[in-house]
């Protein structure tokens, strides 16, 4: 009996603490901003800019999804994100944009692996190489293998984590190579040798992009002022 009630408690503590919100919400107290990234973008997001806006504005949540840029294109443009972030590649033309920042594409490899000399290397030279890669559905993996795939190959994959931290990790422990954001790397310098991606599509400007930032809400004016 003890646990039917402290379970019956607990649900009814859920059900205020949810009523309380959509309260808040409904007053304006609160409000939610649906932002769209893609992996790049997400973990540059993650590190600062994000977190001091939550702190600056407790009265604004965020709604963060990481997506393809193709997709947070699209997103935008139908009104099912507030605000995108995404490759200018992807098509926005039909948004209004403001510039985030250029992500260079880089290759990891542990520092005492053999093979891959050089500064520089390009896509077609890897297809034979074994990949630490993100977990399926990062925006990251799947830009990735697009490109493998315009090549006529595949990656071979050892492994799949969450994480561009864990994916260096495990670059630096000798599992494989792999493909990141050249932030990503600097951050675990001193574990890993870069070499730079050639291919064209390996460097890419990331925009802020929203359909019309005049027409956004006071919270997401906030937020886009924040991120551009």
């Amino acid at each position: 009996f003890d646990l039917v009630l402290h379970r019956a408690r607990m649900m009814q503590n859920q059900i205020e603490a949810m009523t309380g919100d959509l309260a808040a919400y409904a007053t304006g107290l609160r409000a939610r901003v649906r932002l769209m990234a893609n992996t790049a973008a997400t973990a540059e997001l993650l590190r600062e800019i994000l977190p001091t806006f939550l702190v600056a504005h407790p009265g604004i949540d965020i709604e963060l999804d990481e997506r393809p840029s193709h997709e947070i294109a699209q997103a935008v443009a139908s009104g099912a994100a507030d605000l995108g972030i995404a490759a200018t590649w992807a098509g926005l033309a039909h948004l209004e944009q403001k510039p985030f920042f250029i992500d260079r594409l880089v290759v990891i490899a542990a520092r005492n692996r053999p093979g891959l000399e050089g500064r520089t290397v390009n896509l077609t030279e890897l297809l034979g190489e074994s990949f630490v890669g993100l977990s399926t559905g990062h925006a990251l993996q799947e830009h990735i293998a697009r490109q493998a795939a315009r090549l006529g190959g595949h990656l071979h994959v050892r492994i799949r984590v969450p994480g561009l931290d864990n994916v260096c990790r495990l670059v630096a422990q000798g599992a494989g190579i792999a493909i990141v954001p050249e932030s990503a790397a600097r951050r675990s310098a001193r574990s890993l040798r870069r070499l730079r991606l050639t291919d064209d599509w390996a460097t890419r400007q990331l925009n802020l992009c929203a359909r019309r930032f005049d027409d956004l809400t006071p919270q997401a004016k906030l937020l886009a002022a924040a991120l551009a």
